[in-house]
């Protein structure tokens, strides 16, 4: 559920909301008109960022609303804010009366601070329509938040409703939404074609794993693969999660879903890409056919891997996946996982980090990050660590040895496995919000996918 944006100029009433600060506030106070003035005086209204006041009209109807900021310099300004305003204002038609906040985050945010997950138990739906500012795009901000949206739905469903089959599910309606092909190899059809690491993780589950493997837009296009970690419930194999580790796993597969929402924003746009999804889909169960700590496997690309930790899964089912992408020679390859606790340590759960060798490639996307409000953060490939993730007996174990540098081992693990594409990215995501913000209900999260639209529209079109 996001508002409808309504265009410029058309003929509906809408309500204004103006947007003040501590330094503002004293200025729009005398543009209001008397009878409004006393009004924000009596109520006590001061601007404080998050306070509100709506200003009622002489016939009792809503005359404005007045919404406190932080300064336009605090360091620690929430650029989603705005967003706060869907559980403020009652149903109706509003416009942002001032251009003291970015036009296009304002309306964003108050489009994702609608998000309402009403799969399971309804929930009063409020009917909000925003004129958006003429300098903003309406289909494309319309566009991302339909993105962002799908992947809160798919993240935020159970694993009893999202295995592997429903992911499964969801990528074919999204590729039939704009004609794109889809490609589906499952269960033991993994190994006649070569995705052993796929294969070993998700065969002890009932459900199959499956890799799905979307491919839209014109061949002579410049080629872009996204990959997403799809592990739809992950207990840790027989190296089980304990009970607290377990309990939001559902959400192991927002690589996968943040993906699709990245592919839905790119295809919808009509970027010129040849543009490929690959999302391995598994469940990471525990059955006599589990994967064994131990255990060794040759990987699609040829190379060896120990099994050290069966809770280091996903970036076995990637490794597979990353060697398929890989073998196109693309222009970028770009992961995304929830892949591990340790990135969650360093950065905590708002600032994914991502990993790439390419520099120019790593300042682009840190800079769209900001301007979107969708914040990431360079984490270094350190490749001494590389020697961590030795083994005696194969090319490779999946886990470093010792307990340091978890997040940057796992992208050097993936990293082995990209080597003829022009440039690679890894985006290591918690794809969860652990409370409620402005723009950001609690639960799923997409994170990242805006960021790096806005860097593929920047340098495609």
């Amino acid at each position: 559920m996001h508002p409808v944006f309504l265009p410029r100029g058309h003929h509906q009433a809408t309500v204004p909301v103006t947007f003040v600060d501590a330094a503002s506030w004293r200025g729009v106070r005398e543009q209001l008109d008397s009878r409004e003035r006393a009004f924000a005086d009596a109520a006590g209204f001061e601007p404080k960022p998050g306070r509100h006041l709506l200003v009622p009209a002489s016939d009792g109807s809503l005359a404005g609303v007045l919404f406190a900021l932080e300064a336009a310099d605090d360091p620690h300004r929430d650029l989603f804010r705005p967003g706060a305003l869907t559980g403020i204002v009652p149903a109706g038609a509003y416009r942002f009366a001032n251009a003291a906040h970015d036009q296009k985050l304002a309306a964003l945010a108050v489009a994702l601070g609608a998000y309402r997950f009403t799969r399971y138990r309804k929930q009063e739906e409020k009917d909000l329509r925003l004129e958006l500012p003429g300098n903003v795009d309406g289909d494309d901000l319309t566009r991302i938040a339909e993105g962002v949206c799908l992947a809160r739905d798919l993240i935020n469903t159970p694993a009893n409703d999202m295995g592997p089959p429903e992911l499964e599910d969801a990528a074919r309606t999204l590729a039939g939404r704009h004609g794109a092909a889809v490609r589906s190899i499952v269960g033991d059809d993994l190994i006649k074609e070569n995705f052993p690491l796929i294969h070993a993780v998700g065969r002890a589950a009932a459900r199959a794993p499956r890799l799905i493997d979307i491919t839209w837009g014109d061949p002579g296009h410049p080629k872009v693969t996204l990959v997403g970690k799809g592990v739809c419930f992950d207990t840790g194999g027989l190296d089980i999660k304990p009970e607290s580790g377990m309990l939001n796993m559902k959400k192991d597969m927002g690589g996968a879903a943040t993906m699709l929402a990245l592919a839905h924003m790119l295809m919808g746009r009509g970027i010129k890409l040849r543009l490929r999804v690959l999302i391995p889909a598994v469940e990471n169960a525990i059955s006599g056919a589990a994967f064994r700590p131990r255990d060794i496997y040759r990987s699609r690309k040829g190379l060896t891997v120990e099994i050290g930790n069966t809770d280091a899964e996903g970036r076995l089912i990637l490794a597979d996946a990353l060697s398929l992408a890989d073998e196109e020679r693309p222009e970028l390859i770009a992961d995304m996982a929830t892949l591990t606790g340790a990135a969650r340590v360093a950065l905590g759960a708002d600032i994914p980090p991502f990993y790439t060798d390419d520099d120019a490639l790593a300042s682009a996307l840190t800079g769209c990050g900001a301007s979107e409000n969708d914040p990431v953060w360079r984490m270094p490939l350190w490749r001494p660590y590389d020697t961590l993730l030795d083994s005696k007996v194969a090319d490779m174990n999946n886990v470093a040895s010792g307990g340091f540098a978890g997040s940057i081992t796992a992208a050097l693990f993936l990293r082995r496995f990209v080597s003829a594409a022009k440039a690679w990215l890894h985006f290591d995501i918690f794809a969860w919000n652990q409370a409620s913000k402005p723009g950001r209900p609690e639960g799923a999260e997409c994170q990242a996918a805006r960021a790096l639209y806005a860097l593929l529209v920047a340098r495609y079109g």
